[in-house]
């Protein structure tokens, strides 16, 4: 795949880059990304025993989900086009003594290259960020294995999104730097089911993903407007 052609935005990469010495700072922006973390490895473990797994991150910034998959007795591969979250990724193995094979490198390209070699795919708040989401959903269904799984999680469109995700999150409450996200870029469930039914990989659920600002706690539940989670598998 040609510079020219990869699936990314500049600006994207460049708002992540600046921030990457705050990945691993748990009361920094990537905060949220800590404290949801363990929900998102519960909602995969519900589908899916991690243990053993042969796993791939895309879009796995400095290694927060990475890490806490390999934890889960996984093998970790962990990809992502921002080089400077993936030296503080690398970085913080030596911290944590876990093993997790970091590559910088478009997951277009790696799925040409290493067609259904993985076990389960996650693409985590990764979507709302690249030029042609449906792209990378193709990608990541050519990557997993016959029968294996595919993970996504991002942002509903619509006006209780907005306002809490862009005007809450980063305007009000200060959870996000301002213009961590495009509204423009969230993506409707209906969508995503469609990028992933074109991808011939089949939806088996969807959860929710909500935060009480009161509690200041997250949880999943029935509620999609705003943070989704949506399991998918490929056919044996």
């Amino acid at each position: 795949m040609t510079e020219a052609h990869i699936n990314v935005d500049p600006s994207e990469i460049a708002k992540f880059s600046a921030l990457a010495h705050k990945w691993w700072d748990v009361e920094s922006e990537f905060k949220p990304l800590h404290e949801i973390n363990p929900l998102r490895i519960d909602f995969m473990q519900k589908h899916v025993d991690l243990a053993g797994k042969k796993i791939l991150d895309v879009g796995c910034g400095g290694g927060i989900l990475a890490e806490g998959l390999a934890r889960q007795g996984a093998s970790v591969t962990g990809i992502d086009l921002a080089e400077k979250s993936l030296k503080v990724a690398k970085l913080h193995l030596f911290e944590s003594k876990l093993e997790v094979d970091y590559r910088c490198i478009p997951v277009e390209q790696l799925a040409t290259e290493e067609p259904e070699s993985y076990d389960i795919i996650t693409c985590m708040e990764m979507l709302e960020h690249v030029p042609s989401p449906a792209s990378v959903v193709a990608a990541c269904a050519r990557l997993v294995k016959p029968g294996g799984w595919v993970f996504f999680s991002t942002l509903n469109r619509n006006a209780k999104s907005y306002m809490l995700a862009v005007v809450g999150a980063e305007y009000v409450l200060g959870m996000l730097p301002r213009g961590t996200h495009d509204y423009a870029k969230f993506i409707k469930p209906s969508e995503l089911a469609r990028m992933t039914r074109n991808a011939k990989i089949e939806t088996v659920s969807l959860s929710g993903l909500s935060y009480n600002p009161i509690t200041k706690i997250y949880k999943l539940n029935d509620d999609a407007t705003v943070n989704y989670l949506f399991a998918t598998r490929k056919a044996p």
